[in-house]
């Protein structure tokens, strides 16, 4: 027994050994990267995933070495191959990879399994810092030659066949740098270059080298300050301006249905754009959440308040899908999305442990992606290539949203199944769960989950469904209720008429409570305004408590339109909406306009005391009880088709209150309508004096005590 014991125990060693061995393999490698994935919905709200790439590996450094041969010596000789400052990297066809090696003035090729091939000088017309690179399909070679100033086109052994210089074109400027630093080619041979700080695009080229025309560039930002400046300045004064130029196109890629991609540094948003042969932006208007950014950024960032700058994208690439990756090159940062423009994930690290940790790039020049959905990412410090593979996460959302991108939603729908199991708080997995119950008409369960994702087109669609079907359920019953309704309030006019018919009453009616009264008097405002506010100033028509219940009745009414407006028309209620500060701050608004008012009203002969503004500015508010309430009601039962009508009716509201402000101005200190609209005005310019010297009172408060706690301090210590 003790002998068979024996035999037994170095099995069992043999494996526990195995498997603690074994077991780390897999998970490891997704549990123990060095960053961690994100994803982020159009409400800015960050979801930790399952990593979507995780490192496969390193290309170049020091395991690649080459064979030089000795011609003095008649012997071989193996060489490391080490890069020096790259700037781009292409990967063709066969996933062979060439890599624009500026610093050495060449290109580098391997083969698909990052093998050394060849290198690329063109001794015929030697390179002077290359810092692009493209092969089109029949494997000829372009090069971006930034330190010649040119393009040059090689065959597939890398011979020359042509330069091309600056072109020559009288749409050209004389003062146009012409830098090349990236260039494509589309399947017709045209030349798509980006030139070094050419804000006015890329640099169209027919297959000659022959100047076209600018393409795709970007738009100058145009903010209230420069409208200010139009207005205000001469001619001299802007002559005297910098000028105010659009962001210039860092890089670009194209893709296999020929949409050219361009990616922006000097712009905060809209850094991306997806361009067909027109020079159109596809990607304007698209994406799952357009309706709460009307403007879209790309590069994400884990915290924007420690981000001091905006995400500098410098390179961008797509995959066969149409998922295209962008880098930020300041933050390090690889942000994923797919051919719409939806963000998938966004990933990076640390750039301090860049040097030490695969995965993490320390200053990333240039992204590429294979025929494997392998991302490439080209480190121009550590002058290596990083290659991220999809991890089962990641290649289980690729296949999913591809299948949802393509319409088949159905199909879609296990595996996004699957992905929501993994990670329930995944948005695209909820979009996608969403579509495909759409298509199957489970419309009820599509509200809930496009809701849910936080997606307004797609909860109102579905609501529109669920309110047809609920229409053509009881329809029947609404049409028998209207017609009661309807012989009810004609039985009552015939008997209202027959009652008048009979003569006064005898009997007197009771005198009401003034408040009654007074509040009695805002349906008499809304038909008279002017008379109406004219009562109120000389006939005693309003009261502190009634002025003061129709302020706090406005306050609330404000509040349940901010939070109870449908999520159609106001998303924000997704993730909810703090009452508190939006009710004081109109408040503060409203009550430092009636001091402004009463102020600069006393100054220009107005004949209102501070009560009749008070009164008059309370009873102003009327119409956000009397239409704001019903029409938040109505946003329940409306949809984006409805929009239109949602959007009159809360101008309506806007403009009978101006209105009404304009009315009581005049009709309290006894203004003509163009004089209230001037002391409006005025009362506004006060208000915003107001508010600057509140805030630099508070501050200098602030620094005050600081300053009493500092000296105190002082005093304690010594």
């Amino acid at each position: 027994m003790k002998n068979r014991r024996l035999r037994i125990r170095p099995i069992i060693i043999i494996l526990i050994t195995a498997i603690y061995i074994a077991w780390p393999i897999s998970p490891a490698t997704a549990s123990q990267l060095p960053y961690e994935t994100y994803y982020k919905d159009g409400f800015g709200q960050l979801v930790k995933t399952q990593a979507a790439y995780i490192p496969a590996g390193i290309i170049i450094g020091t395991d690649i070495e080459i064979t030089e041969a000795n011609q003095a010596a008649g012997a071989e000789g193996k060489t490391k191959l080490q890069l020096n400052q790259p700037k781009d990297l292409f990967v063709d066809d066969k996933d062979h990879i060439y890599i624009a090696d500026t610093g050495n003035n060449r290109i580098v090729h391997l083969d698909e399994h990052g093998q050394y091939i060849r290198e690329i000088k063109v001794t015929e017309s030697p390179l002077k810092k290359p810092s692009g690179i493209y092969v089109d399909e029949a494997g000829e070679i372009y090069v971006a030659d930034t330190g010649n100033n040119r393009v040059v086109r090689l065959d597939q052994e890398g011979k020359l066949l042509k330069a091309f210089g600056r072109p020559e074109s009288s749409y050209l400027p004389p003062t146009f740098k012409y830098d090349p630093v990236n260039l494509i080619v589309d399947k017709r041979g045209f030349i798509y270059v980006t030139t070094l700080g050419a804000f006015q695009g890329l640099v169209q080229l027919d297959p000659e080298g022959n100047f076209i025309s600018f393409f795709g560039p970007n738009r100058v930002s145009f903010s209230l300050f420069d409208a200010f400046k139009r207005f205000v300045y001469t001619r001299e004064m802007y002559q005297r301006e910098l000028k105010k130029l659009p962001g210039a196109i860092a890089g670009s890629t194209i893709d296999k249905n020929g949409f050219i991609y361009t990616v922006t540094k000097e712009i905060s948003s809209d850094q991306v754009k997806k361009l067909n042969i027109a020079g159109l932006d596809q990607l304007v208007g698209k994406g799952e959440f357009a309706a709460l950014q009307p403007v879209r950024s790309y590069g994400e960032v884990f915290h924007r308040t420690r981000q001091s700058v905006s995400p500098q994208l410098n390179d961008i690439t797509v995959d066969a899908a149409g998922n295209f990756t962008v880098i930020d090159s300041v933050g390090n940062m690889i942000s994923q999305y797919d051919s719409n423009g939806n963000l998938l994930f966004f990933w990076g690290g640390d750039v301090i442990t860049a040097t030490s940790k695969t995965g993490i790039v320390k200053a990333p020049a240039a992204i590429a992606s294979n025929s494997k959905g392998e991302l490439l990412v080209l480190d121009s410090v550590n002058n290596f290539i990083q290659v991220l593979r999809l991890s089962e996460f990641g290649h289980l959302v690729h296949e999913a949203n591809q299948l949802t991108q393509e319409g088949r939603y159905e199909q879609s729908e296990p595996l996004w199944s699957e992905v929501h199991r993994l990670n329930a708080q995944y948005t695209p997995a909820l979009i996608g769960l969403a579509k495909a119950a759409y298509k199957k008409e489970e419309y009820a369960r599509s509200e809930q989950l496009f809701y849910q994702a936080g997606v307004v087109g797609g909860y109102s669609e579905s609501f529109w469904q669920n309110r047809l079907t609920w229409f053509q359920k009881h329809f029947g019953v609404l049409m028998n209720v209207a017609l009661v309704l309807g012989v009810v309030y004609l039985l009552w006019n015939a008997l209202s008429k027959k009652l008048r018919l009979k003569g006064k009453s005898s009997v007197k009616r009771s005198a009401r409570h003034p408040i009654l009264e007074q509040l009695q008097h805002m349906f008499y405002l809304i038909k008279h305004p002017v008379d109406g506010f004219y009562a109120i100033r000389y006939e005693n028509k309003a009261g502190w408590l009634s002025s003061i219940l129709i302020l706090v009745f406005a306050l609330a009414s404000y509040g349940y339109i901010q939070a109870g407006t449908s999520f159609v028309f106001n998303p924000a209620v997704h993730v909810g909406i703090d009452l508190f500060p939006i009710t004081i701050q109109f408040a503060l608004i409203w009550l430092g306009f009636v001091i402004s008012n009463y102020l600069i009203s006393s100054l220009l002969r107005g004949e209102g005391r501070f009560r009749d503004v008070f009164y008059g500015s309370c009873y102003a508010l009327f119409p956000i009880i009397l239409i704001g309430i019903p029409v938040t009601l109505l946003s329940n039962v409306l949809t984006l088709n409805e929009l239109a009508i949602f959007k009159f009716l809360k101008l309506f509201i806007v403009l009978w209150v101006v209105f009404l402000f304009i009315w009581m101005v005049q009709g309290i200190h006894n203004y003509t309508f163009i004089e209230a609209i001037f002391i409006i005005l005025l009362s506004l310019l006060a208000l915003a004096i107001i508010v600057i010297l509140i805030f630099i009172l508070i501050s200098l408060s602030i620094e005050l005590v600081n300053f009493i706690n500092s000296l105190y301090q002082e005093v304690i210590i010594r």
